[in-house]
């Protein structure tokens, strides 16, 4: 082919692609992916996660003033960026990372001054500190100094055990923190121990013997301190054996102002009961239709009674799932990639793990809480009827698909360094789905509505119950209790559900971000898609499209509002209407 007609070719090739390389959608598509923070972010989780790996002991003094340059320093980089000149996005963005670095030195704060308090029962941190700063670089330490060292420390530990044994109770924070220290310093030394132990003579000579003493009498100064911890300040344990951290009003708003949600805990506790009468209304048509008339505990009881027999849950709710997926399909809701729907997979939650998660839990991997062979009679019969397939029925598509798989799916493949993980979006999406399926018509029988009926009244109950614990009013046995009497719950599940609550690891505000944040999306839809600027899929494709983050800040962005650079929670969701 002659030269000059092979350039053209190419040329018109060329000319060919400009609409989609360089038409008027490229800056709009671009940021369906990035912001202007992108790459601070990006550098910062990593940089963390580096640090983080190597000063991996809790709560040292160099740990704490590492992290405390990292987050001054990146507070620094931030305040170079060009706020002014930002979309709503990379605005939102740059406010959630800057939050998040000043919460990050507020904790440093805290943990200063809590260590601060618990100096005297730490007294030889500092020379177990040293001794692990001195291995990551693979220092000769000297064997006998430090046997010595130990030996002089487990002498110390020895009399700090004998004091602690005659206090009746420990304040919760101040004790968890303690607890935190004492499993620290073990890792520091075993660190120091496994590096050296059979590679240095001298070392393996000397250390071995005093090292496994203080590793056993900082574990049994660690045991001690939960006992007084379940002893509480007054050395009365709650009658449940449940050990929390209730931590009060002022701390409830702090935390409620940090993930955006502009109501006190007494609003909250008002938007509660005023879902719960709703629930209460619907409850009894549900029951009165079933033959009970206001009886719902009968009711309830026949629902509860529909269990499938042991070895049968995990086909019952594939059922569910097929018919929770057609009904998504049918309806044009949401966008689900085939890969999506191909790759969730289930497994058998183990018994121990029940006694926290009563009831099926999902994701990539849907978990399923079912009696096992070993059970009590009593606790079989409990967990058949608590995962019921009305029961079941109402949140399978809360765990799955459109909920948390597709959730967790989605997160992987948009905005993936938007990681500002809160219950009120992870909860509240998976949540807003019950909410809109109700709507939509998704309960068949009144059968089915009682067990959806269920769910979002435990779902009120969740915020009551956690906010009166928190404020001081509840303890643990009467959290169990108002479970019980007031939503139906099976008795060891309302155990698991309180254990889980105030012994599981999750923040002070997990359980009432189910519904709060569930209510959040439903204001939010009514604002996009009632009033028709976009259609289910679209208003579900936009919000899967953004990541993890404060919902209030998601309606920003949808919605393109312009936000000051000291924008404060504002978005009143919900009319609360006060008694």
């Amino acid at each position: 082919m002659h030269p000059l007609r092979s350039f053209l070719r190419y040329l018109l090739g060329s000319l060919c692609l400009l609409p989609l390389s360089l038409g008027a959608q490229v800056p709009t598509d671009l940021y369906l992916q990035t912001s202007d923070v992108n790459d601070l972010l990006t550098h910062y989780k990593a940089d963390r996660g580096n640090l983080r790996r190597f000063y991996f002991v809790d709560n040292s003094p160099e740990a704490r003033e590492r992290f405390r340059v990292l987050h001054n320093d990146y507070l620094a980089r931030l305040g170079t960026l060009d706020y002014n000149r930002m979309n709503v996005g990379s605005r939102v963005d740059y406010l959630l990372l800057k939050r998040d670095l000043q919460d990050a030195l507020r904790q440093l704060t805290v943990e200063e001054q809590e260590m601060a308090k618990l100096q005297p029962w730490f007294p030889f941190a500092d020379k177990i500190y040293e001794i692990e700063k001195q291995r990551r670089r693979g220092t000769t330490l000297n064997a006998p100094e430090v046997a010595q060292t130990l030996n002089d420390i487990n002498q110390q530990l020895i009399q700090l055990r004998e004091k602690l044994a005659q206090e009746k109770g420990l304040e919760a924070n101040l004790g968890f923190r303690a607890v935190g220290t004492t499993e620290g310093l073990r890792k520091a030394l075993k660190s120091v121990y496994e590096f050296y132990n059979e590679y240095d003579p001298a070392f393996s000579w000397w250390v071995p013997t005093p090292y496994h003493h203080t590793d056993s009498l900082l574990a049994s100064l660690g045991t001690l301190l939960n006992k007084k911890i379940e002893a509480g300040p007054s050395g009365q344990k709650d009658p449940s054996g449940i050990v929390g951290r209730p931590v009060g009003r002022e701390e409830l708003i702090r935390q409620l102002q940090y993930e955006m949600i502009p109501y006190t805990p007494e609003e909250l506790i008002d938007l509660a009961n005023q879902e719960f009468a709703w629930c209460d209304r619907e409850l009894l048509k549900a029951s009165r239709e079933m033959g009970f008339g206001d009886n719902w505990r009968q009711a309830m009881e026949k629902v509860k009674n529909t269990y499938v027999p042991a070895g049968k849950q995990p086909e019952m709710i594939m059922g569910l799932y097929n018919e929770s997926m057609e009904f998504l399909k049918k309806h044009d809701l949401i966008t689900i990639p085939p890969i999506a729907e191909e790759t969730w997979r289930m497994i058998m939650m183990t018994p121990k793990r029940q006694l926290v998660n009563p009831f099926f839990t999902g994701g990539e991997v849907l978990s399923i809480s079912y009696p096992t062979q070993g059970m009590a009679h009593d606790d079989k019969l409990m967990s058949m009827r608590g995962n019921n397939p009305h029961f079941s029925r109402a949140t399978v598509h809360h765990e799955l698909i459109a909920g948390h798989h597709l959730q967790f799916f989605m997160n992987n493949r948009y905005k993936t360094y938007r990681d500002f993980r809160t219950p009120f979006w992870t909860e509240g999406w998976a949540l807003y789905w019950e909410l809109l399926l109700w709507d939509l018509g998704f309960p068949q029988s009144p059968e089915d509505r009682i067990g959806m009926l269920f769910w979002r009244s435990h779902r009120c109950a969740r915020i009551l119950f956690s906010l009166n614990y928190h404020l001081g009013r509840w303890t643990p046995q009467q959290c169990i209790d108002f479970l019980v009497d007031r939503v139906g719950h099976e008795r060891a599940n309302a155990e698991g559900e309180v254990r889980r609550s105030f012994a599981g690891g999750y923040g002070q505000l997990y359980q009432l971000a189910y519904l709060t944040g569930g209510l959040q999306l439903y204001a939010l839809k009514k604002e996009l898609v009632d009033s028709g600027k976009m259609t289910y899929k679209q208003f579900h494709d936009a919000v899967m499209h953004e990541n993890a983050l404060p919902i209030e800040y998601l309606r920003a962005i949808l919605t393109n509002q312009v936000l000051p650079p000291h924008y404060q929670t504002s978005w009143r969701f919900y009319e609360v209407k006060r008694k």
